[in-house]
């Protein structure tokens, strides 16, 4: 979970970061977070971790609450070859994989500049 603050802290396009939630048991965490890009989107993080389970959504958004894009492993499209694994679009649903939140960042940097 500390890489995860640190990855926020040291990445050039994030600007600020706020927790919204941090739940920890024994075996789990679940963390959410709103993170402030420096074009003035957002990119809300959702992460459940446990011994068994991996559950991700990393919602990017403009300044205006538009969907840019959204990675997540929800088991909602089965019909996708990466099932789980998908990634939104504003009009379409494609094949994604097992991101991290490194893997979104640099996805931001290449788009954003």
């Amino acid at each position: 979970m500390v890489d995860i603050f640190n990855l926020l802290k040291e990445s050039p396009i994030v600007r600020d970061a706020e927790i919204l939630s941090l739940l920890q048991g024994g075996n789990f965490y679940y963390l959410k977070i709103k993170a402030y890009i420096i074009n003035d989107t957002l990119l809300f993080i959702k992460i459940y971790l446990s011994d068994t389970e991996y559950d991700y959504s990393f919602h990017w958004q403009d300044e205006e609450g538009k969907l840019i894009a959204r990675w997540d492993n929800a088991p909602h499209h089965p019909e996708i070859a990466t099932y789980p694994h998908h990634y939104h679009t504003p009009f379409q649903i494609k094949d994604s994989y097992d991101i991290t939140l490194q893997d979104v960042l640099d996805q931001l940097k290449k788009r954003i500049g």
